[in-house]
Parts: structure tokens; C-alpha cells; sequence
């Protein structure tokens, strides 16, 4: 007889509740009592702290310094760029009063604000302000500047780290003397986070650049990273903007060139934010809970203590003890291997299942029967939840950092072969409705992916697709031939570029 899952309903019955469902089970968020926002817990926050921390050493080496601006925006500062608040005016919060007077037993706001204030839906605007201020010369640039912090954007269909209105992110705004400079830093940020989603989270990500559609209000050029998940549909992982001098004509940022003449800087933005942890969840986890790639888990290793008579409990734990400093003493991936030993007193195969659904990458069980014959008793989340080997204890901790590697490269491997299985070259019409058209409209099962078409660039075709199949323009990938065109398939004309199409979070 088949073992049922831990978590039900299953992906393919119901990808969108199996998330969920994730989520509780390895106790990372729940929505709060505010419609929209989510309330981080402590394992959803430590992944968060590892991507955060590794993000925020590589922004400080590529030559970023951190900084800190207001929550609040004067609604006059988002008003000077047309585009920009136009794009997010439906999803912006405001405050118009200060003040709470208590009148008729109940709290009610009191003074009005003279100016309302814009919640933070991004920052371009007030560090605009501020660079305005601090740029004066050539000398000055290029200033460099990230932040980390929390955005508002009102979200009417929430759904917990993809969709919340308020999050957390970092986002990089800097200035430059030329276009090119500004442009290249764009590109630079995105091959950044395109690093970054391998190496950490093991996510193979289409580096690409948004249709004009699809760009950032009030940027040039906005590149993007799209990973595809296991429901098939697509995430925006990251995006990068050049924003040419839209927002330093609207903010007056000026500076005075080598020559001697007054010239508006170059700018650029560029953010990741805790939908990572959304992608992370779709693009990895299984029917029986969370599953992390070794370098972004919190804990690497955690070692249970098999206790069956209270009498061995000292014993046991003290050689769990021995064992997890030795195994700290160890790196992986430049780091001390993160270990920790569970003792709460707790039948053995909850807690085992506990860790299951929490992603942990290796769960050691240690004995009296393993410390008599020397070894541990070794689960990894890669293989089947049952599925046990064992190891002379003195094996198992020469061998932690290379199963870890081994561990962060198969993950890697599954996620890129994945998305290439579920790639599509797509030549006519007719292919492309039914790839992304499920079968059964009743019971709609998990179909499509990225469809890879030759594209002529019509704007008007481009929102009929949206309507008609719900599937966009994912990116224009930067890596292709200008040769592999082709003719597209909607137009009959050739094709200017190949694009990726795809359904969307």
C-alpha cells in the first residue's frame, strides 16, 4: 500500500492549496489580522536572514553602501514623474491624518495631514529628493546607494510571500554620468541576482528584458529574471530598471560635468524581495513539506536523539553534543555547517516528520544502539522520507560538506531540467493555444510552461493573449541570436526577437 503524502491535497491535486499548505506545515508565515499582510514566524524569517545576509555582502562588494529612507512620501514627490505614479496609483496606501480623538466612545481620526503621505510602494521618488541634494558634481558620481525595507502596496488577492501588501526588500537606486555607465550597472545588478538564485537558492532563472508593456512605470529599460515552477506558471525573481533621466528631470538631479556644463544624471533601481521565499517554496518543495537547498537552510543538519529509556537521555545527548560541535567545526560553502540537535521530549517519528516539513537538508538519529556500533543513522530531504543510510560516525563527519554540495547541485540540476522540459519552441497559432489550454476545463490540470516564439512586436496582440489565455510576454531573453528569429507564428512576419510567454504569479 502507498504511503499517503504529509501534505494534502497534493500538488497535482491542487497546486495553489498544496502551498499553502507547505507554508503551515513547516511553520514559515500566517496572515494576520490586517487584510493582505502576513506574519512572518521564526523559520520563515531565517530563510529570509540567509537570503538577505548573502544578498547584502555581494551588493556591498559589487561597491554599494546601505542606507536608510523615510517610510512616508509626499504625494507631491510621486506626482513629478507622470508615468511612475500612474503605474502605481491603485495600489498605493495614504495616511491623511495625524492624530486619534476619541468622540462618541470610539477612535477617530483627528487633524489632517497639510500634504498626504504615500506608504512607501518604492523609494525612487524620496532618494531622488536626496540625491538631488547630494549630487553637485561629476566628482559625486556614481553614487551607489541600497536599502533594506518594507513596501506597501494594497494588494486586492493576497497570497502569503507571493502577493501581500506589505513585504520586505532591499532596493538599489543609483546615479551615474553617463547612459552607458547607468545601463551597464542595470546589467551588472541582474547577472548579480541571476548569481545569486544559483549559487543560494539553486533557482535556474531567464535573464531577459520586460516588453514596453510589461516595463517598470517610468523606466527606459526593465530587465527581469523569470523562474518557472512546478505548477508550470512563471515568477518574477528580480528586475533591474535603467531609468535613463526620466526621474532626475522630474527630481532635478544635477551635476556639473568635467566641461562645465549642467547635465541631468543617469539613474538606475533595482530590488529582490520576499517573494523569493514564494519561489523558493514552488520551485522546490514536495507532497511531504518544504524542501531547502543546503546553503539557504537555517539549520544544514539537525540531530534527533533517540531516547527509549530515560536513563540513556544524559548519555545520548551528551554524544549529540560532541557530535554537532564537530560537525560545527566544519565549513560548507564557506560557512561553519549550521547544526542543531532537537531535544525536545518528543516521540521519535513526530519529530522526525517535523524537520521533514521544514526542509532540514540531513536528519541524524543517534542512539544507544548507533553509539555501540559507531555510527549515525543518516535521512537527506533529497531522497525518500523513509529512506535511511548509515555511516560510522567518524565517516558521516568527514563526508557533511561534500553530500551538502552534492545536496546543492542536485537540487540545481532538477530545477534546470525541469524548466528545459517544459520549454517549448512554438511555431504556430494553433500549438500555442493548446499549450497553454488545459484539457479538461472543468478539473484544469497543470499544463503549459514557457513558450518560446518568434515575436513581430504587436502591442494591441500582446493584450489580446492576455485576455484571451491569461499568458504575457515573461521577457525578451538577453542571451539569443539575432539570427534565431524566425517568423512569428500570430503575424506571419519575421520575427524582430524570440520571447518567452507564460502564465504568471
Amino acid at each position: 500500500m502507498t504511503e499517503r503524502p504529509a501534505i494534502s491535497p497534493t500538488r497535482q491535486e491542487d497546486f495553489a492549496e498544496w502551498y499553502q499548505q507547505v507554508i503551515a506545515a513547516a511553520e514559515l508565515a500566517e496572515n494576520s489580522e490586517v487584510r493582505g499582510c502576513m506574519i512572518i514566524k521564526p523559520w520563515g524569517y531565517a530563510i529570509w536572514e540567509r537570503m538577505q545576509g548573502e544578498l547584502d555582502r555581494r551588493i556591498k562588494a559589487a561597491g554599494h553602501r546601505n542606507a536608510y529612507f523615510p517610510l512616508f512620501i509626499p504625494l507631491s514627490f510621486l506626482e513629478k514623474e507622470a508615468e511612475h505614479v500612474e503605474g502605481f496609483a491603485k495600489e498605493c496606501a495614504v495616511v491623511t491624518h495625524h492624530r486619534l480623538e476619541a468622540k462618541e466612545g470610539r477612535l477617530v481620526p483627528g487633524a489632517p495631514l497639510t500634504e498626504p503621505l504615500v506608504v512607501r510602494p518604492t523609494s525612487e521618488t524620496i532618494i531622488g529628493a536626496a540625491f538631488a541634494r547630494w549630487i553637485q558634481s561629476y566628482r559625486d558620481l556614481p553614487l551607489r546607494i541600497n536599502q533594506w525595507a518594507n513596501v506597501v502596496r494594497w494588494e486586492m488577492r493576497p497570497r502569503l510571500f507571493l502577493r501581500t501588501s506589505e513585504f520586505l526588500w532591499q532596493e538599489g537606486h543609483t546615479a551615474h554620468q553617463t547612459a552607458e555607465e547607468a545601463e551597464a550597472e542595470a546589467r551588472t545588478m541582474l547577472r548579480l541576482y541571476e548569481g545569486f538564485l544559483k549559487e543560494m537558492l539553486a533557482l535556474p532563472a531567464v535573464a531577459g528584458e520586460k516588453t514596453p508593456r510589461e516595463r517598470f512605470p517610468g523606466a527606459v529599460r526593465t530587465l527581469t529574471l523569470e523562474v518557472l515552477v512546478q505548477d508550470r506558471k512563471a515568477i518574477q525573481a528580480g528586475t533591474s530598471h535603467f531609468l535613463g533621466q526620466n526621474f532626475a528631470r522630474a527630481n532635478g538631479i544635477v551635476f556639473l560635468s568635467p566641461e562645465g556644463s549642467r547635465q541631468h544624471a543617469w539613474t538606475t533601481s533595482w530590488g529582490v524581495s520576499t517573494r523569493l521565499v514564494g519561489t523558493l517554496i514552488m520551485a522546490h518543495a514536495d507532497d511531504n513539506g518544504l524542501v531547502l537547498p543546503p546553503r539557504v537552510a537555517p539549520t544544514q543538519i539537525v540531530l534527533l536523539p533517540l531516547i527509549r529509556k530515560e536513563e540513556e537521555r544524559a548519555q545520548v545527548e551528551e554524544a549529540c553534543a560532541r557530535l554537532a560541535a564537530e560537525l560545527a567545526d566544519k565549513s560548507y560553502a564557506g560557512e561553519p555547517i549550521r547544526v542543531e540537535v532537537d531535544t525536545r521530549p518528543l516521540a521519535g517519528g513526530g519529530r522526525n516528520w517535523e524537520w521533514i516539513k521544514k526542509g532540514v537538508p540531513l536528519r541524524v538519529e543517534l542512539g544507544p544502539r548507533e553509539m555501540a556500533a559507531g555510527t549515525v543513522s543518516v535521512g537527506r530531504r533529497d531522497r525518500p522520507p523513509r529512506e535511511r543510510f548509515s555511516l560510522p560516525v567518524r565517516e558521516f563527519v568527514a563526508q557533511a560538506e561534500r553530500i551538502l554540495a552534492e545536496m546543492q547541485n542536485g537540487f540545481w540540476e532538477r530545477a534546470l531540467a525541469f524548466r528545459k522540459s517544459h520549454t517549448r519552441q512554438i511555431e504556430s497559432r494553433r500549438e500555442f493555444f493548446e499549450f497553454f489550454t488545459p484539457k479538461n476545463p472543468q478539473k484544469p490540470e497543470i499544463h503549459g510552461g514557457f513558450a518560446d516564439v518568434s515575436w513581430s512586436e504587436d502591442t494591441a496582440l500582446e493584450e489580446r493573449l492576455q485576455e484571451e489565455l491569461k499568458v504575457t510576454i515573461r521577457c525578451v531573453p538577453l542571451d539569443q541570436e539575432e539570427s534565431a528569429a524566425g517568423i512569428c507564428p500570430f503575424s506571419g512576419k519575421p520575427g524582430n526577437r524570440r520571447v518567452l510567454f507564460g502564465k504568471a504569479y
